[in-house]
């Protein structure tokens, strides 16, 4: 069997999303450009008993009309619908507030919204939908999703493409090299300069990019902003206010470091993950297969985090998330806090052993916890739920 553009990927996430549509709450639904939001609440409405709505914010009509603040002009956009869908809900001006007010004057109606700049869509809905709300975030496919839908020896053939291309659903379902890097070349220019660079107060640069070549080539490194500013040549604020940015377009995200002996571990650092191995690879321009790579630990350390989050995001789990280092260079890639006990993995691509002088330290400085390695023989445990 073969990935196909006419493949349909299950998402998880889809039957939360059934199951959590409430009167009177308004689902967010979160997510990077070219995800699959529009299409996962696409195959969502054939699957409710429900009179639906779905209506694209981008259209002027609707967007006025959502901005309005008049109750009598949002019943008109709602109409007889039960469930409504707003899309790209971040273009309405207010939309928190005009979602209050729908859900406030028409108790019985069901809303789903969905916004690709989190930023942007979190700062207008937050605070007027407090109590009101239910957030989800839609992120690439995953290895879990892409199992169920082409079987575990399939998909587990296929973890090299993975490690390389990434998870997006486009590129995915393309089979053509050339054209999964124009995709990805695509994504990342619409990343940079359509949910960034286009804000006001931010003018186009190319210290965006750097920075972000620049964190591609340290993967599971501490990273210190000041230490980033310095090589950009560029201020320390704006460094902390792209990377913030980055943040919450879904670009990149920050992994702290875990200590409770400050002594002796270290804990002001970030380590950075991009939250797509092909973006990543887009950026330094290296599609090369691992055979012709010198940056294989640094790919699979970045997919097994980023395949982490989305396996415990879809078991519900609700984990604390740090690295663990020493100011004698011992440490743990990965701890995961939950259930009262701290769970520490290394990710090995060749090894199958942590080192045991690490091993004793940590154990000994958090007795109770466990230390575990996650290899190509067993990793599918680890991200599959």
């Amino acid at each position: 069997m073969y990935y196909n553009e006419f493949m349909k990927i299950q998402r998880f996430l889809l039957t939360q999303i059934k199951q959590a549509i409430t009167p009177g709450k308004v689902l967010v639904l979160y997510g990077p450009r070219q995800v699959g939001k529009t299409t996962l609440v696409q195959n969502l409405l054939p699957l409710l008993p429900l009179r639906s709505k779905y209506i694209n914010a981008d259209e002027l009509m609707y967007r006025e009309a959502l901005a309005s603040q008049s109750r009598q002009r949002l019943g008109e956009v709602l109409g007889d619908a039960e469930l409504l869908v707003i899309d790209e809900a971040q273009r309405v001006p207010e939309i928190g507030l005009n979602l209050k007010i729908l859900v406030d004057n028409f108790p019985g109606a069901r809303i789903i919204a969905t916004g690709s700049a989190s930023f942007e869509l979190a700062s207008k809905i937050s605070e007027p939908l407090t109590g009101r709300k239910l957030t989800y975030t839609l992120y690439p496919v995953s290895y879990a999703e892409i199992r169920q839908t082409l079987g575990v020896l399939e998909t587990r053939s296929q973890l090299e493409r993975w490690l390389v291309w990434g998870g997006y659903p486009a590129v995915v379902t393309a089979d053509n090299p050339a054209y999964r890097s124009q995709i990805l070349d695509e994504l990342v220019g619409s990343y940079l300069y359509r949910d960034l660079l286009n804000l006001e107060g931010l003018r186009k640069s190319d210290k965006l990019v750097d920075l972000l070549r620049l964190l591609a080539y340290q993967i599971g490194q501490e990273v210190s902003s000041t230490e980033l500013a310095s090589s950009l040549a560029i201020h320390h604020s704006t460094v902390s206010n792209y990377l913030d940015m980055l943040e919450k377009v879904f670009v990149i995200f920050r992994v702290g470091g875990f200590s409770r002996n400050l002594r002796k571990e270290i804990s002001k650092n970030q380590r950075y993950y991009f939250f797509d191995n092909g973006v990543r690879n887009s950026l330094i321009r290296n599609f090369n297969p691992l055979a012709l790579r010198n940056d294989i630990g640094q790919l699979w350390e970045n997919f097994l985090v980023v395949e982490r989050i989305k396996a415990n995001l879809h078991a519900g789990r609700r984990v604390n998330s740090y690295f663990w280092r020493t100011y004698d260079q011992k440490e743990v890639d990965s701890i995961e806090e939950y259930g009262g006990v701290l769970h520490g993995y290394e990710f090995k691509w060749q090894e199958r052993q942590i080192r045991q002088v690490v091993r004793k330290e940590f154990l000994e400085t958090y007795p109770g916890s466990q230390l575990s390695v996650i290899h190509r023989e067993n990793f599918e445990n680890f991200i599959v739920d």
